[in-house]
């Protein structure tokens, strides 16, 4: 469980997440009020992202992903340090989106020369995870549920997925992930860079 941050600081991740955001920003040589304009997210928000006084929701990092060009677990993958060929379940990063119920292990996470990665997603009961863009326009995904029940709506389609199920993609547009059960909803996410 996360530290307020009057008590120990930032957690760790939220300050190296911070800090990446802050280089990203700076390597465009954008202001917070251009970024704000480019993504739809508060100069507040993003200033104190990138301070660690936040963690980011997962809403907010789609958008930031969206004009970054990168998928969340890249972006996620540059705060991490290196990543080795075998990922141990344990040394496997865990992010968590505590105000959507949303929890996210890079199962395998992007790595140089590869266009494909893994993740584990965890949505709670009653859980709904809307995201306005792809973080990268004509990204593949491939969601399989492994427990409990998920709506994907993409492209105006909704689609019930139940334990076995896959739902194969594109992402252009906006999506919609919704637990569909009374129990939580557990996933894996193949994502493939265009």
């Amino acid at each position: 469980m996360k530290q307020n941050l009057s008590d120990a600081g930032p957690d760790p991740v939220d300050a190296r997440l911070g800090a990446r955001l802050a280089e990203l920003r700076a390597e465009h040589g954008w202001s917070l009020g251009e970024l704000a304009e480019r993504s739809g997210v508060s100069r507040s928000t993003l200033s104190r992202a990138e301070r660690a006084e936040i963690s980011p929701t997962a809403a907010v990092l789609n958008r930031l992903c969206n004009v970054y060009g990168r998928t969340m677990s890249r972006l996620l993958s540059e705060v991490e340090a290196e990543p080795a060929p075998l990922l141990r379940a344990a040394e496997q990063p865990v992010w968590e989106d505590r105000a959507s119920g949303f929890v996210r292990r890079s199962v395998s996470p992007p790595h140089p020369g590869l266009r494909g990665e893994l993740v584990e997603g965890r949505l709670a009961p009653g859980a709904d995870l809307a995201y306005d863009r792809p973080p990268v326009p004509g990204l593949e995904q491939h969601i399989w549920v492994l427990e409990g029940a998920l709506e994907v709506t993409a492209q105006d389609v909704g689609h019930r997925l139940d334990a076995g199920d896959c739902l194969r993609l594109r992402v252009w547009g906006p999506t919609r992930f919704r637990c569909a059960g009374p129990r939580e909803a557990r996933y894996v996410l193949a994502v493939v860079l265009p």
